[in-house]
This record gives C-alpha cells, structure tokens and sequence, in this order.
C-alpha cells in the first residue's frame, strides 16, 4: 500500500501540532478498512505522540489543532470546553444574505435526528447552540444556485454538524453540502463550501498568544 505524502504543519513544537486539513479526509478513523486513511492517523506516523483534541467533518477544510501527549491534550481539551479557543470559519451559502457591518446571531438548540442518524436538527429540547455570522461578499452565481453569499462564521458552541444546521435553519444551507443539501445544493459546488480559516488560542505550557489564519481555497479559486 502507498503511503500517504508527509504532513507538512502549519504550526510544529514540542506541545502541539496545527494542521490545515484538506476536504475529504477525515480527522479520526470510521467504520471500515476503507476509512482508516486520516488526519490523526498520518500524524501518528510522523509524531507517535500526537493525539485528537477536536474534530471537522471530513468535508470540512481547514485549521486543526493536536496534542502531543495526554497532558497537553488535557490542557487543549479544557480551553475547548471553557470556550477559550477563538474560531472562524469561512462558507458559501445558498441565497443572498444581507451585507451588513454588524454580526448576526443564530440562537437555536440543536439534538441528533435519530431516525436519520447522523443527522443533526433544530430542537427546543436540544443543547443550547450559538453561532455568529456576517456576509460579507456576493458569490458568482452558478447554475445551480441563481445567488449565493460568502459568510463568516463563529461558533460559540461546539455542536455536531453547528454550522450547516444553523444556516439551514435560516434558508441559507451551505452549498456542496451533501448530507442536509438537495441535489441542487450538492450540484452547486465540488465540495462542500466551509473551511475553517482561523484557530487562535494561548499556548498552555508558554502562554504564548497563537493566532493561525489560512483562506480557503474556493476563494482563489472562484471566478
């Protein structure tokens, strides 16, 4: 079996490891011999210690931080949880949204639809789940989405599937998204339109402020 090119880090010390993942890889093992190629997998090879702090779905691009060993993966998880972690994500989304300076907010809770597992959905019984949002730029139309906006978009929660719930919820899914999009939406674009573009945080052990950016590639490459 060919092994996979080496990763090449965004960000490398003795602590921690940052990554830009590509679309289409998974962060952690699934189910199945043909789903074992991924994000923490190929760094293991390279760095026997790094371990999994967070997660993007395999359609997802973008910023990923790792741990290497179980303290530092404590320490990372811990500011996670107490939402010490600045995040950013960038998407195109189906439909024109307002441009405005100003940050909106999507306030609604989300909880697993289980008869449609893995799917996520908008629930008053849900977890409470906080995003915020701004559109920034009109998107070239394409044949399957007359318009279409570039958005930005923060999480104040960490729900499964955040993102595209919400601004589903709202009337602007995220085009390419194969999971809650029709075939329209999916035909809208190659992959699915979200990337995670900025990951900033205080370094546990030097309490060095972090800050990593990368623009998604849809962005160079629309037109």
């Amino acid at each position: 079996m060919t092994l996979p090119a080496p990763l090449h880090p965004v960000h490398e010390d003795d602590h921690l490891l940052v990554f830009d993942k590509p679309a289409g890889l998974l962060c952690v093992p699934g189910r199945g011999e043909d789903k074992q190629d991924c994000l923490s997998a190929r760094a293991i090879r390279q760095w026997p210690d790094a371990l999994i702090v967070h997660r993007l779905d395999m359609g997802t691009s973008g910023l990923v931080v790792m741990a290497r060993g179980i303290e530092m993966q404590r320490a990372l998880s811990a500011a996670f949880a107490e939402r010490r972690v600045h995040k950013r994500y960038e998407a195109v989304v189906d439909g024109a949204m307002p441009l405005r300076d100003e940050w909106s907010v999507i306030d609604a809770p989300l909880m697993a639809d289980w008869p449609r597992r893995p799917l996520q959905k908008v629930d008053p019984a849900g977890k409470p789940s906080v995003t915020r949002w701004k559109a920034i730029s009109a998107w070239p139309g394409k044949p399957a989405a007359a318009a279409a906006t570039h958005v930005l978009l923060e999480p104040l929660t960490g729900r499964s599937h955040q993102l595209r719930v919400h601004l589903l919820s709202i009337g602007h899914p995220i085009l390419g998204d194969a999971l809650y999009g029709d075939a329209a939406l999916q035909a809208g674009a190659p992959r699915l339109l979200l990337h995670a573009s900025e990951l900033g945080f205080v370094h546990p052990v030097t309490q060095q402020e972090l800050r990593f950016s990368r623009p998604p590639d849809f962005v160079a490459s629309r037109g």
